[in-house]
């Protein structure tokens, strides 16, 4: 890496901080296929926290026939669940998916403090996905969601096809923000907005974010998951910062996609979302240095290099291997020498 780049260049009406919600450990390896061993998994998870990333999703607490990837999430989770202890500002967060109640109980019993559902803004998708219609996947997450926050467990709502389906075309505005609102109403604290085929364009995004503030959704509840199959996330990013969103999940090395829609395409890559919001002056806390050699590490044992942009450009300089090489003003991450496992 070339020292001093990508130069800091703030941008008027953008926030100060942006809070990455890793998913490559989870949404990444279930798309995977093969199942990766859960040593792997699990230095995989620990290097994206030596790495400066503070939420990382870990697993899904799913039946092992609908996703086999992630059958060993009773074993992953008690290998890495010391992360949510470091004191203070370097202790990891380290949401699960869980679908149903029985996923809930599975979670609560290792001690899972936050815990994530997986809803449709679509009826072909909340077919396809759940087996159910929109308004029976909402059913079966009431008690879910009741249950974790009883328990004192902090809960996300993930909403697919906001900005596209690929049954059903374009997905009305309207709809999708009346799907946020139930979810809200359900007791979720924080919804994810995906655009699970990757079809949404900047104009779009403010679009729906507005209409969701209309809705009573307010911004600081809102988070963006784009996906990259026509090259758009990073500006559709752009557009949800600028509208002051400042939770934004990314996949390490742009692992990932969805099993039950195969016109998605690989996550944005935490890589090139870093770079971009370091050249903004955005702090994220992330060594962009430690998190691209993570990522060619996790390339070498999945067996093909990583899709990442930036992750691509970085690894070819040789600056993979330099701890720390990310002094840009967005790098607050432990200085501590990094581990090789």
């Amino acid at each position: 890496m070339i020292e001093g780049l990508p130069m800091a260049v703030p941008a008027e009406g953008l926030p100060d901080r942006v809070r990455i919600h890793e998913v490559g450990a989870r949404d990444g390896l279930q798309n995977e296929p093969s199942t990766v061993p859960v040593e792997v998994k699990a230095q995989f998870i620990r290097r994206l926290a030596d790495a400066g990333l503070r939420t990382i999703e870990a697993t899904s607490f799913v039946h092992p026939k609908w996703v086999p990837q992630l059958a060993d999430a009773e074993e992953l989770f008690p290998a890495v669940a010391d992360l949510a202890d470091r004191a203070g500002a370097d202790a990891v967060r380290l949401p699960v998916l869980v679908p149903n109640e029985r996923g809930l109980e599975r979670a609560l019993a290792l001690g899972v403090r936050e815990i994530a559902v997986f809803g449709s803004a679509t009826e072909s998708f909340a077919r396809a996905n759940l087996n159910r219609t929109v308004d029976e996947a909402l059913a079966m997450f009431e008690p879910v969601v009741a249950r974790a926050r009883e328990a004192g467990a902090g809960v996300r709502g993930y909403l697919s096809m906001c900005f596209g389906d690929p049954w059903e075309g374009p997905v009305p505005i309207a709809q999708v923000a009346g799907v946020c609102r139930r979810l809200l109403d359900l007791g979720c604290e924080e919804l994810s907005l995906g655009d699970t085929i990757g079809v949404a364009t900047p104009g779009h995004v403010t679009a729906l974010l507005t209409a969701l503030n209309e809705a009573g959704v307010p911004t600081g509840r809102l988070a963006v998951h784009f996906h990259d199959t026509y090259g758009q996330a990073l500006s559709n990013t752009l557009a949800a910062l600028r509208h002051g969103v400042t939770t934004v999940d990314a996949s390490a090395g742009g692992l990932g996609g969805c099993p039950y829609a195969r016109s998605a395409t690989g996550n944005l890559a935490t890589e090139d979302l870093v770079w971009m919001l370091h050249g903004l002056g955005i702090d994220t806390g992330v060594d962009l240095g430690r998190l691209t050699a993570t990522s060619v590490w996790m390339a070498e044992r999945l067996g093909r290099p990583s899709p990442s942009r930036t992750v691509r450009a970085l690894s070819s300089r040789g600056d993979r291997d330099t701890p720390g090489s990310q002094d840009t003003p967005g790098t607050q991450a432990s200085r501590d020498s990094h581990k090789e496992q």
